[in-house]
């Protein structure tokens, strides 16, 4: 295969099996996400000055301070508030690019009451979060106004530390429900899988993304113990099969397995560090061009329209370092996803069905400026290099069957079986069972690539390989060994 499979031919087959309409439609929908950036932002900066020129934060700060000083609770209600008004006031250009915009090209079927009503959630629960968040950094521009910008850096770490940890517990199942994968051949793969690598095969999820979207994805979430892979229903709705199951779950446990959530984190954290410290040299001439004259200086809660506009330029400034830092952990969770299960073409299968929403072949300037994952048309041309270099045993399916076929219902007996053990019980429902002098070991079993691969309950797995001789089959972990094949009974049952 490796002399005669040509990865750019294949590469170009995959991207073939959408129509050129699709490809058409998918690009209009990613440059005018580009154009997006610069309105959304443009947006926020009008916002950011009718809060300003209203002088409603004002207001509001001098009625909570009262006849007594309590600077952490106001600006804990400010923070609240701040981002409230801006929710309300930004409301008519996020129905348009958040819900109605998706909606025309087909990558949402929700209701707008059903988007109305989770983002009025959203709206609360950031609102919440916020006021804590902007209570914290308002306490460290008072308490240290010449170093805060450090310390701030600190508390977005914390934060985001704790809304990683917190999230896929309380927050995300307000939208979505969770579930494990049902019992049957996905959730044997995956399991097998994250076995396989050490990952806990208990946090593997499908959860019922198609409330909100269309899009084929999958996401990796949480910290320690909660971390999790979660699947969204809509990759079923759209045919996946175990090979695209096993490439997309691997590159989710790739991000899970090197951590790339914590680093990335831990990046964000220094940036916050770099963006405050401009915040605090930005401040005061951003705060006369909007025109907050009553506002009493950075440490005045009702600067922070004034603090959201510098942060906003920021942001969009950084755009191209954001998305390459992203674009980084994408493309080590693809290779760890090959490296690990070897699914190249179950990959690139998946990749296909995400072109909708992320045009395939972008210029290279645009890919680093604009894209967060790398782009489809690349990722999939790794998967072929990588296909073309590794090349599997050609007609591997057949002699799986067979062996398959005849250990079903047999019992496998090994010579020189331990004293109290009577062989390996393998089911035709792909359970299997032993007995041995401390009790039972049972599980499921599988055999692929040549393999017996037995994965126990208690989480543990052992693989044998397959032979075949003319006098029978053979099972070795060292040198082949002959094994003898009894009928199991149908009644037959671990104890």
């Amino acid at each position: 295969m490796a002399q005669t499979f040509d990865p750019a031919a294949a590469t170009a087959a995959y991207l073939a099996q959408l129509p050129p309409e699709a490809h058409a439609k998918a690009a209009a929908y990613t440059h005018g996400g580009h154009w997006l950036l610069l309105w959304g932002a443009l947006v926020a900066l009008l916002v950011a000055f009718l809060i300003v020129r209203s002088g409603v934060l004002v207001v509001l700060r001098r009625r909570f301070e009262g006849r007594r000083s309590r600077p952490l609770l106001v600006s804990c209600w400010i923070g609240g508030l701040y981002i409230a008004f801006d929710a309300v006031l930004s409301l008519p250009w996020s129905v348009y690019s958040d819900w109605w915009r998706p909606r025309q090209y087909g990558l949402t079927s929700q209701a707008f009451a059903g988007w109305l009503v989770e983002s009025a959630i959203s709206l609360v629960i950031t609102a919440l979060i916020g006021g804590l968040f902007f209570a914290g950094l308002y306490a460290l521009i008072r308490k240290a106004p010449r170093t805060w910008w450090l310390w701030g850096g600190g508390l977005t770490a914390a934060f985001i530390a704790i809304g990683m940890l917190l999230a896929p517990l309380y927050i995300e199942p307000i939208f979505n429900k969770y579930t494990p994968a049902p019992a049957g051949p996905v959730r044997d793969e995956v399991v097998a899988m994250a076995r396989q690598v050490g990952v806990p095969s208990d946090r593997i999820f499908i959860y019922d993304g198609s409330k909100q979207s269309n899009a084929y994805t999958a996401n990796v979430s949480g910290l320690f113990g909660s971390a999790r892979v979660a699947m969204s229903d809509t990759m079923f709705k759209k045919g996946a099969d175990i090979a695209e199951v096993r490439g997309v779950v691997g590159h989710e446990m790739g991000h899970y397995a090197h951590h790339h959530v914590v680093w990335i984190a831990g990046v964000m954290s220094l940036l916050a560090i770099l963006a405050f410290f401009l915040v605090d040299r930005l401040f005061a001439p951003a705060c006369r061009l909007l025109g907050g004259d009553q506002i009493r200086g950075l440490s005045d809660p009702a600067g922070l329209p004034v603090l959201g506009a510098v942060l906003t330029v920021l942001l969009l400034l950084a755009t191209p370092l954001t998305n390459s830092l992203i674009r980084i952990a994408e493309s080590d969770a693809d290779r760890y996803s090959l490296v690990h299960f070897d699914e190249p073409d179950g990959l690139a299968k998946a990749l296909v069905k995400t072109v909708e929403y992320r045009a395939a072949t972008p210029g290279r300037l645009e890919e680093i400026i604009f894209y967060d994952h790398p782009a489809v048309g690349r990722r999939i041309r790794r998967a072929m290099d990588w296909k073309a270099a590794h090349p599997k045993p050609v007609s591997q399916a057949a002699p799986d069957a067979v062996a398959k076929a005849a250990f079903a219902d047999h019992i496998v007996v090994f010579p020189n079986l331990p004293v109290g053990m009577d062989g390996i019980a393998l089911k035709a429902d792909g359970t299997w069972f032993e007995r041995h002098d401390f009790g039972w070991a049972k599980g499921r079993y599988a055999v692929a690539g040549g393999k017996l691969c037995l994965d126990e309950e208690r989480g543990s797995r052992r693989c044998y390989a397959i032979g075949r001789t003319r006098d029978g089959w053979t099972l070795a972990q060292g040198a082949g060994a002959p094994v003898v094949l009894e009928r199991l009974s149908a009644s037959a049952s671990p104890g």
